[in-house]
């Protein structure tokens, strides 16, 4: 494909430019650009609630969701050619990622006419927090392995059991659910997924202390939670095919941009830190390191234009995403653990508005394992990449088949 912006692209950028220009800062060199609310509180929500309300209203919102719903109709060039204009402005984190760039489209595809007039809406608009209820104790790797249940009563389900690592379940307004109603069935089958209001009674969340000292992640309690059949997306016990979806959206996501400092960022720290009154990147091992992190940048860079074509000619995401968020996050802390050795004593200290960058580096190295094991950790991923896009043999999966209930899951009481 062509690099190059076309004319019809030139036109484009220059909207979008002209009216960030207009309503928002642009960033100066040095300056953190926006990053997930590991921190935020209130505060900070309501400000992002305005500024994506500000996009909703001048049609910048949900750039590829189609027009029906609120968003632009775009191409994704032009979602792309949006995230790079925005990403060079002071704008809020962006706490609406997981419901706009994941939940949406599984919604779009699996859910009923009602659900995506009640839901897509408020989600466009920032009007309403989503978070995803996926992982548990014992099925995060394994998704397949979930014990949440939902049991069928009347026009409702009563939902037991525990999810963890849920992103920003302590301010979403809304959940989707993945549950197990039938556990005669082999463990990818009878799944069914659901929408779930966090506030009904019966959830309890509590979030998780984190190394960076933000606690985005939660763990999430049902006990007899009560919810509509009204709320379930897609058919009872198929609750796996929307599941793909939302996990092959996540990943998309998370491979298209880990956030955080990027090469420019890691070349400024070189050249502006001191090494015995030299900069740091006039040692010959230093710029060895930031040639092979920027050729490894250029590879993930153009491994994504591959999939931003196929995008733009009308194909949904792939296991292709998978390559972008395994070699991605990998990148991203190797990238976090070199200027935590160029930083030196001053990677010690944590405090934005006095450690160097704003302490960028700092987040990005405390917090990037855990992008590591969002939306699956690298070893699923490498699975994922061996078997459906290289067509290896796959693992040998001795549960395959068998009924959930019957799959042992430890040693059993004598």
């Amino acid at each position: 494909m062509d690099f190059n912006d076309t004319a019809e692209e030139t036109k484009f950028r220059a909207e979008a430019r002209a009216w960030l220009e207009a309503n928002a800062e642009r960033l100066k060199p040095g300056d953190a650009a926006a990053v997930m609310s590991e921190r935020g509180g209130s505060e900070v929500i309501v400000t992002a609630k305005q500024w994506q309300a500000k996009k909703a209203d001048a049609g910048w919102a949900c750039m590829t969701w189609p027009t029906e719903y609120g968003g632009r109709g775009a191409s994704a060039i032009q979602a792309v050619i949006w995230h790079q204009e925005e990403s060079r402005f002071r704008t809020p984190p962006n706490i609406f990622a997981i419901g706009q760039g994941m939940l949406g489209p599984t919604i779009m595809a699996h859910g009923t006419d009602e659900q995506k007039k009640r839901y897509l809406r408020p989600m466009l608009r920032g009007e309403e927090i989503w978070c995803q209820l996926f992982s548990e104790p014992s099925a995060g790797s394994d998704l397949g392995g979930l014990r949440t249940t939902a049991v069928r009563d009347g026009d409702d389900w009563v939902i037991n059991g525990q999810k963890i690592w849920t992103t920003g379940a302590q301010y979403s307004q809304w959940g989707m659910i993945l549950t197990r109603t039938d556990p005669t069935r082999p463990k990818h089958a009878g799944i069914t997924y659901f929408i779930i209001d966090m506030k009904s009674p019966g959830i309890e969340i509590r979030p998780i202390k984190q190394i960076n000292g933000g606690a985005v992640f939660n763990e999430v309690f049902f006990t007899d939670v009560r919810i509509s059949d009204k709320n379930r997306v897609g058919a009872v016990g198929e609750g796996w095919r929307g599941a793909i979806t939302t996990l092959m959206n996540e990943r998309l996501s998370i491979g298209g941009g880990a956030g955080g400092p990027e090469f420019a960022d890691l070349m400024r720290l070189a050249r502006e830190t001191d090494w015995n009154g030299r900069p740091a990147l006039d040692d010959p091992a230093v710029r060895q390191r930031l040639a092979r992190f920027y050729v490894r940048g250029k590879g993930l860079q153009y491994t994504g234009y591959r999939t931003l074509t196929a995008l733009s000619r009308g194909a949904i995401p792939g296991p292709e995403g998978s390559i972008g968020k395994l070699v991605g996050a990998v990148l991203k802390q190797d990238m976090a653990s070199f200027a935590m050795d160029v930083l030196g004593p001053a990677g010690a200290v944590t405090e934005p508005g006095i450690a160097p960058e704003e302490a960028a580096w700092q987040e990005t190295y405390m917090g990037i394992p855990g992008l590591r094991i969002a939306g699956g950790t690298d070893e699923i991923l490498r699975n994922i990449i061996a078997e459906r896009i290289l067509m290896l043999p796959p693992d040998v999966r001795l549960d395959k088949d068998v009924p959930f209930k019957d799959i042992p899951t430890g040693p059993r009481n004598a």
